[in-house]
């Protein structure tokens, strides 16, 4: 691919790939559990059809806000919206080539930001977002039938300016069910193991998340069902 030739239909594709919710999605609840080394907190959990997570039983505030973070930026994430509606202010062209995929470099409205792209999988994210730039690398990923979700994946924050890390790298699996076996799929756990670092490490499997301390946290949904 020489550099520089317009991929938009390529990445078109990988963006098509990913899997989101049919529209309609009315919502789900269950059991939730977080845990930190001999620590474990449990209550439960509501998630509306307006994808607004409330989280009850659990004493602690910052969990209860974690646990709620996590639910909630999960399912911003399967909002199905078109290329148009997200990309039609950009442009896409190629960059270079390596073991992460083709880069697409972004112009117009995205200036800046940078993609990878492999088999129709986004398998980076290079994003500037509220004065931040966030990296994201998908290594591991899991196939629905009708879309992927990132199953493995590290994000880290830079500043813009310099490119120096703020905080430590935070490392992600994740873990997804069909919600009574026929979907749509919907996380039931997610292990989130961050490094020491300065400042805040950044959660989320694109863009957006509460910072996670270092060391490892485990996020369990539990007893899943529709409302």
């Amino acid at each position: 691919m020489a550099p520089g030739t317009d991929i938009t239909p390529l990445f078109r594709a990988a963006y098509e790939n990913r899997y989101t919710w049919e529209p309609g999605f009315g919502g789900y609840k269950g059991r939730c559990v977080w845990e930190q080394g001999n620590r474990r907190e449990e209550g439960r959990f509501v998630v509306g059809a307006d994808l607004k997570a409330s989280v009850e039983g659990i004493d602690d505030a910052e969990i209860t806000k974690a646990m709620a973070s996590q639910l909630w930026e999960v399912c911003i994430h399967r909002v199905r919206r078109t290329f148009e509606q997200t990309h039609s202010a950009n442009t896409f062209s190629a960059g270079d080539t390596d073991a992460v995929g083709l880069e697409v470099i972004v112009g117009g409205k995205g200036s800046g930001d940078r993609y990878r792209i492999k088999d129709d999988v986004v398998t980076m994210v290079h994003r500037h977002i509220h004065g931040t730039v966030v990296t994201i690398f998908t290594l591991e990923t899991t196939d629905t039938g009708t879309g992927y979700l990132s199953r493995r994946y590290s994000s880290a924050y830079s500043d813009p300016a310099t490119g120096d890390a703020r905080g430590g790298t935070s490392h992600f699996t994740d873990t997804f069910v069909p919600l009574a076996g026929t979907g749509p799929w919907v996380l039931s756990e997610r292990v989130i193991a961050t490094d020491a670092g300065n400042g805040e490490a950044g959660s989320g499997e694109e863009e957006s998340g509460e910072a996670a301390g270092a060391g490892e946290q485990r996020f369990r949904f539990e007893d899943l069902q529709p409302l």
